[in-house]
């Protein structure tokens, strides 16, 4: 079952810091939802530094990250 995680309408840094709680409490996959460019980028470096895979699509106006361990 796919954890989400709705880090819309919040700024940075609180995305990436949703994203890590997410990632430790080690539920995978995890799908994360942002609205911003930054937002998405942030959350792509960070997952990718706790060493996970990140698969990134576009959703109309937003973005879905998707976290798999590596």
């Amino acid at each position: 079952m796919m954890v989400t995680v709705d880090a819309r309408g919040v700024s940075c840094p609180q995305p990436v810091i949703l994203a890590r709680k997410a990632i430790q409490a080690g539920d995978f996959p995890i799908e994360v939802l942002v609205e911003t460019v930054t937002s998405r980028e942030n959350v792509r470096r960070a997952s990718e530094k706790l060493g996970c895979r990140v698969a990134v699509e576009d959703v109309g106006d937003e973005f879905k990250l998707v976290l798999t361990p590596k």
